[in-house]
């Protein structure tokens, strides 16, 4: 069982204070206790650290068509699309059948298994674990993706042969970076963000 003080607190309920901006900082702000994104369309804030092999953390609540995402192993802070993996928070509850796009979705390689997130204005519980090569997201107490990185080892195409966005291919990016949220569309808020070093 893992104790209370193997975890570190990425966000005191108060402050920015680890976190950055890139962009418009003066977008993001502490509001009741999360982290809310005022200017919406394409923000991003990242953890000064960086992390390699971990278990994220983190709750979220969007509002109704809401488009956001986090962002794992960020390497290249220009660059988050492109040297970033991305969790995808989508207002999809009750889609089926769920797709890459879909909340919950290692975004545009792994479908989530379904869609289990909350309905808009519901909170919801992320599990994100990065071990090496293995990468797997659990929402709401449910594991509803897993990837293997070393089997993504084509740009711009995925394991099963369908196309993706990213010119480098998934086993050769890189295996540490910055932990990071995205604000593309419509409010979210984050709260209760820790991390635990594996």
């Amino acid at each position: 069982m893992n104790n209370a003080s193997d975890w570190i607190n990425l966000f005191d309920g108060k402050t920015l204070k680890g976190w950055a901006a890139l962009g418009d900082d003066a977008g993001w702000k502490v509001e009741d206790g999360c982290i809310l994104c005022t200017v919406q369309g394409g923000q991003y804030l990242y953890t000064l650290d960086q992390f390699d092999d971990f278990v994220l953390e983190i709750d979220y609540k969007i509002e109704p068509n809401c488009n956001s995402g986090i962002f794992l192993r960020w390497r290249n802070l220009s660059d988050p699309v492109q040297t970033g993996i991305e969790i995808q928070v989508l207002d999809t509850h009750g889609k089926e059948p769920a797709t890459v796009h879909c909340c919950g979705a290692i975004y545009d390689l792994v479908p989530p298994t379904r869609n289990v997130c909350s309905e808009a204005g519901g909170w919801n519980h992320h599990a994100i674990t990065c071990n090496d090569n293995m990468l797997t997201v659990e929402l709401n107490g449910e594991e509803i993706a897993v990837m293997d990185l070393d089997l993504w080892d084509t740009p711009e195409q995925n394991h099963d042969g369908t196309k993706n966005k990213f010119k480098t291919a998934l086993k050769d990016f890189a295996r540490y970076g910055h932990i990071g949220l995205q604000d593309h569309g419509g409010k979210v808020w984050y709260r209760n963000i820790r991390v635990k070093k594996l």
